[in-house]
C-alpha cells in the first residue's frame, strides 16, 4: 500500500517551498520530493543575485523613484505583447502580480525578516517607445543576503514543520509518473536514486537504487524549467523569432534543472502553453571555478562598456548593456555567430561590472555593511570580478588597442577583428564624451543613467574616453549565449490549477514556479523585466499552496 499524505510537492526549490509552508501553516501533511539530495534544498534560488520587482516600495521612494501600479503595469505589458487566445490566464496572473508586487508582497516578506538593499537597481531599461518593452524605473530589489536570504524564512519554515512531523522532505526520490484515479491526479510515483556526497549544484548520479509510489489527494508540481539540458533548449528554440539556437552555450543553471516534470505531467492528461518562450542572457562568461557541467556566470553590466559583434561591429540600440535582453540576443544570432565582445576600460570595470550568483556577491549575501562598502568602494573592481579579470578565459587584458585587438582574434583562432575600424568606431563615441550633448544613444543612455543617484554612486562609471590611457588598461570580454529562464510550461489558472487541453482545471493538479512559466503558463508573455523569476516562484508557490490548502 502506498505511502499517503495530504499533498505532495514535486521539487524542493523556492515555488515548491513556497507551496509546502502555506500548505503545512493550514494543517496539511506535505510530503516534499526533490531528486537531489539534501543540501540542494532550494534549488536555483540559492544561486540567484535575490533580485525582486517591487513597486512603488520604500526602497524607491528613498532614491527619488515615482513609481505606481499603473506604470508598472504599462512596463509589463508593453514587454509581454500578450497577443493570443491563450493568454487570458497568463495575462491575468500578470496583473495580479503586479497589484501583489505594488501591494501586499513587500509587507508578507517584511514580516518574515526580509531585507533589501537600498540601491534600488535599474535592469532591462527596454531602449524604445513608453509603452514598449523595458523598466520606465529602477525596480530591482536586492535582497540582503541574495538567493539564500530569500529562502531563509521558508527553508526555517519547513524546518519547523518537518521536526513537528507535518511535513516529510524525501531526497533523492525523482517523479516519473502522475498517478489518476477517476479522472483526478491521486498520488505521484518514481524511483529512489543512490544516496549523494556531492556538493550543491554539482552533477549527481542518476543511480536508481529502488522505487517508491506515495499517495494524495493534492499534487504540486514545482521542479523547475529546462535550462540545465543544452539540447533541450536548442530543440525548443524559437528560430523564427530568436534566429538560430547557437551552436555554443554555457549553462547558467546546474544540470537537474531538466524539464523532465513537462512530459510527464503531459501524460496525466495537462496542457502546455508558450514552450517556445525562454530567457537566455548574451552576457554570458565561462566560469574560471565551475560548480556543474559548462557553468557559466552572468555579467551584469552598467551602461558604459562598448559592445561589438563577432566581427567587429558596434551593436545598434537598443542593443545596449541592460537594455534590451532579447532583441540583443537575435541581433548577435543575425550575424551567423554565437558570440559577441565588450570593450571597456580598468575604470569602467571597477564600476560598472558585477556578476549574478550568489557565490559572487559573498559582500551582499554577508548582509554587513562593511564588507559591501569594502568591495564595491575600493580602488579595483569587487573581488569577485577582478578574480575573473586575472583568471577567467573569456578575460582579455592590454595596454593598447592593437596588442588588444591581436589578442582577441588569438582567443577566437578567426582574425575578424580588424583594428583600424575597430579604432574608429571607439574614436567616434570619444568624440561625443566631451560634452553633455550627442546623437549617440549608448553616450544619451550613460548620461541619463547618471541623473539616478542610484546608478551614479555604485553603477556607472564617470563618462571618459575609451582610449584614454588614464582610465586603461584597455579590456575585451568575450560573451557566450548563457540559458537561464524558461517563460513557459504547463498552464495553470490564477490558483495554480492546472489546465487540460480544453481549459478544464485536472483535479487534484497545481504547478508553481518556473514549470508554469512562473504562473499561468507564462506571465511573462514574450519579455521578462527582471526580478519577477523569484517573484514568480513567490506568488505562483503561494497561490497553489493557499487554494489547495483551503480545498482538502
Amino acid at each position: 500500500m502506498a505511502e499517503s499524505a495530504d499533498a505532495i510537492v514535486i521539487g524542493g526549490g523556492l515555488a515548491g517551498l513556497v507551496a509546502a509552508c502555506e500548505l503545512a501553516d493550514a494543517g496539511r501533511r506535505v510530503v516534499v520530493l526533490d531528486q537531489e539530495g539534501e543540501n540542494s534544498l532550494g534549488g536555483q534560488a540559492f544561486w540567484s543575485l535575490g533580485g525582486l520587482f517591487l513597486v512603488d516600495s520604500p526602497e524607491q521612494r528613498r532614491m527619488g523613484i515615482k513609481d505606481s501600479r499603473e506604470l508598472a503595469l504599462q512596463d509589463w505589458l508593453g514587454s509581454a505583447q500578450f497577443d493570443r487566445e491563450e493568454d487570458y490566464w497568463p495575462r491575468r496572473v500578470a496583473e495580479a502580480y503586479v497589484d501583489f508586487a505594488a501591494g501586499g508582497m513587500r509587507p508578507w516578506l517584511h514580516a518574515m525578516g526580509m531585507r533589501w538593499f537600498p540601491v534600488v537597481g535599474w535592469a532591462e531599461r527596454g531602449g524604445s517607445l513608453a509603452h514598449g518593452h523595458g523598466n520606465s524605473v529602477p525596480r530591482f530589489h536586492i535582497t540582503w543576503g541574495v538567493g539564500p536570504g530569500v529562502l531563509e524564512p521558508f527553508v526555517a519554515r519547513i524546518r519547523e514543520h518537518a521536526k513537528a512531523g507535518r511535513v516529510a522532505l524525501k531526497f533523492r526520490h525523482r517523479a516519473s509518473r502522475l498517478v489518476r484515479t477517476g479522472g483526478a491526479v491521486s498520488g505521484v510515483a518514481g524511483e529512489v536514486l543512490e544516496p549523494s556526497t556531492v556538493g550543491r549544484g554539482e552533477r549527481s548520479g542518476r543511480e536508481v537504487a529502488g522505487s517508491f509510489e506515495l499517495s494524495a489527494p493534492c499534487v504540486v508540481v514545482a521542479s523547475g524549467g529546462i535550462g540545465g539540458d543544452l539540447d533541450l533548449v536548442r530543440k525548443s528554440w524559437p528560430v523564427d523569432r530568436l534566429g538560430p539556437a547557437p551552436k555554443t552555450m554555457v549553462a547558467g543553471v546546474p544540470h537537474h534543472v531538466d524539464g523532465r516534470m513537462v512530459a510527464i505531467a503531459k501524460e496525466a492528461g495537462a496542457a502546455t502553453v508558450n514552450t517556445d518562450r525562454m530567457w537566455h542572457y548574451t552576457e554570458g562568461v565561462r566560469n574560471w571555478d565551475p560548480i556543474w557541467p559548462d557553468h557559466g556566470i552572468r555579467i551584469l553590466p552598467g551602461p558604459s562598456s562598448l559592445w561589438f559583434d563577432a566581427r567587429g561591429n558596434r551593436l545598434p540600440a537598443p542593443c545596449l548593456p541592460g537594455f534590451d535582453t532579447l532583441a540583443t540576443l537575435k541581433h548577435i544570432l543575425s550575424t551567423g555567430y554565437d558570440y559577441s565582445w565588450f570593450v571597456l576600460t580598468q575604470s569602467i570595470i571597477r564600476k560598472e561590472f558585477a556578476l549574478s550568483g550568489s557565490e559572487q556577491n559573498t559582500d551582499l549575501a554577508s548582509k554587513k555593511w562593511l564588507n559591501v562598502l569594502r568591495s564595491r568602494r575600493g580602488k579595483g573592481a569587487p573581488p569577485a570580478v577582478e578574480a575573473f579579470k586575472r583568471h577567467g578565459k573569456d578575460f582579455i587584458v592590454r595596454d593598447t588597442l592593437p596588442e588588444l585587438v591581436a589578442a582577441m582574434n588569438e582567443m577566437t583562432g578567426d582574425a575578424l577583428i580588424d583594428h583600424d575600424r575597430l579604432r574608429m568606431q571607439i574614436e567616434a563615441r570619444d568624440r561625443e564624451i566631451d560634452n553633455p550633448f550627442s546623437k549617440d544613444a549608448q553616450v544619451i543612455a550613460l548620461n541619463g543613467a547618471r541623473a539616478y543617484r542610484g546608478d551614479r554612486l555604485i553603477r556607472t562609471a564617470r563618462p571618459h574616453r575609451i582610449l584614454d590611457p588614464a582610465h586603461g588598461p584597455l579590456i575585451a570580454v568575450k560573451l557566450h549565449i548563457l540559458t537561464r529562464k524558461t517563460l513557459g510550461g504547463l498552464h495553470t489558472d490564477l490558483d495554480g490549477r492546472v489546465l487540460d487541453p480544453s481549459g478544464e482545471p485536472i483535479p487534484g493538479l497545481y504547478a508553481a514556479g518556473e514549470v508554469a512559466g512562473f504562473g499561468g503558463g507564462g506571465y511573462h508573455g514574450y519579455n521578462a523585466l527582471e526580478g519577477t523569476f523569484l517573484g514568480g516562484c513567490l506568488f505562483s508557490g503561494r497561490n497553489a499552496g493557499r487554494h489547495a490548502a483551503a480545498n482538502l
